[in-house]
Parts: structure tokens; sequence; C-alpha cells
């Protein structure tokens, strides 16, 4: 339950059509739901205003049909990250309205009962095709959380001509993920061109000094370029859920 959903049930209390009893059985949920193994926190929304995300890697099997249960007759919408089809084959069993990005490792549930005006001006950029799962993560992140969001893939630094040809979009943006492996060169050079907060992910991608992603976070950690914020190596949802909150904001 979302601050939205509160705020739906409140007016039905002074509409007359619920109870106040029942609105405090309806909004007195128990701050998480011990499940054994899993703790979920089904007031994360309420608190936070997006729902606890569900990191698949790592959680066996009854884990990962716990948590469905618990969510199959919950509304809200609900993210599962780094998820592989075989989990999804798992859990559309009892998420038959499972919704699965092969591409972004995510998959979602939407179930959201309060429409509210989409945040804009979210823009995710790559600098190469290999970078796109993590750009993808961050963008469909950005996407479930409320967000409209532009790609632009493939424009690294290598050909820098190509992200030249996107910079009025890149200057109409609110906030933009940068994401990029190897030297991780191009949210510097973003931030430059842009007066809106960038926000870089290095990847892991690249050749044996990129040091599984270490050469292009500590290139993003030392820009010269303001404005920059890094998140950790591969982080495309942390990226995404920033981005979504820092758009939401003029909502």
């Amino acid at each position: 339950m979302d601050r939205g959903e509160v705020l739906a049930l409140a007016l039905k209390v002074k509409k007359g059509e619920l109870s106040p009893e029942d609105f405090v059985n309806k909004v007195n949920l128990e701050p998480f739901e011990d499940l054994g193994e899993v703790k979920l926190d089904h007031n994360r929304a309420l608190r936070r205003g997006f729902a606890e995300i569900v990191y698949c890697p790592g959680k066996s099997d009854d884990q990962l049909l716990s948590i469905a249960k618990s969510l199959a007759d919950r509304s809200g919408t609900f993210l599962f990250s780094r998820v592989t089809g075989s989990q999804v084959d798992l859990l559309t069993d009892l998420l038959p309205d499972l919704i699965y990005h092969e591409r972004g490792r995510l998959a979602a549930v939407v179930r959201s009962q309060v429409v509210w005006q989409r945040g804009s001006g979210v823009t995710v950029v790559a600098a190469g095709s290999s970078d796109v799962p993590v750009a993808e993560e961050a963008a469909l992140t950005a996407y479930y959380m409320g967000c409209d969001v532009k790609r632009i893939y493939d424009v690294g630094v290598a050909g820098i001509h190509r992200l030249l040809a996107h910079a009025g979009d890149l200057m109409e943006s609110k906030v933009i993920v940068a994401v990029a492996g190897m030297e991780g060169a191009l949210p510097g050079v973003v931030a430059g061109l842009v007066s809106c907060p960038v926000i870089a992910v290095p990847t892991s991608v690249g050749y044996g000094a990129n040091f599984g992603g270490l050469s292009a976070l500590l290139t993003m950690i030392n820009s010269c370029a303001t404005g920059v914020t890094v998140v950790n190596i591969d982080n495309g949802l942390g990226a995404g859920y920033t981005a979504a909150m820092i758009a939401r904001q003029s909502v």
C-alpha cells in the first residue's frame, strides 16, 4: 500500500463509503511479513513511495515462492530485479500477470489502484551496446516508478559525434543516467553539456585492465565535471530509482 492508496481510502471514509474501523484494518498492516528466511516489507511504499524491490540472485525457489504467494492478492507495483527466465517461470504460477523484460533482467507486477500523473525528463544514455542490459535495468526501474523514459544507446566517446547528435534531447532532460564501461568517460562528457543532474553507472564491460568495472568507477568518481553522482558497478536499478525520485519532484 502506498500513499496514494491511503489517501483514496481516506476519501472513501469522508464520503461514507468506508467505515473508520475498516479504514484502520486496511492501513494497519504489520511493518513486515515474516516469511521465515524472508522478511517482506509491505509498508515500504507508504514510507518511501515505492514497494520493496525483490533482488532475485541467491534466493531459493522456496523463498521466491513465499514472496510470490504473499504478493498474489496485494495491489501496487512490485519489481523483481536480476531475475532469470527459470525464476520467472516459477513466479508466474502464482503471479500470472508478471511482466518479464529479459534484456533488463527485470520483472514487474502492476496492480496500482491510483493513477498519478507520470513524471518526465528522464533520459538513459548508454556508451555501447554491451552496456544496454544495465541501461535497460535503469530505464525500466524509472518507468515502473512512474516516469516516461527516453533512451539513447551506443553513443560512447569513441565516436562522440553520435552523442552530440542528441544534444537537444540531453539539454531538455531533468535527469540523465549515463551508463558506460571501458574507461567510463561518458558521464563526464554528458555533464559538461547539460544543466541537470547526471547519475553515472559504471559497468563491468571491458578488457582486463577494466578490472570488472573498477576503472570506469574510478573515472566517474574523479570526473572534473560537476553535477555527477556515481552509483555502484552495474547498479542500473539504483540509478533508475534515484532518477525517478528526482523527476517526480517536479510533477
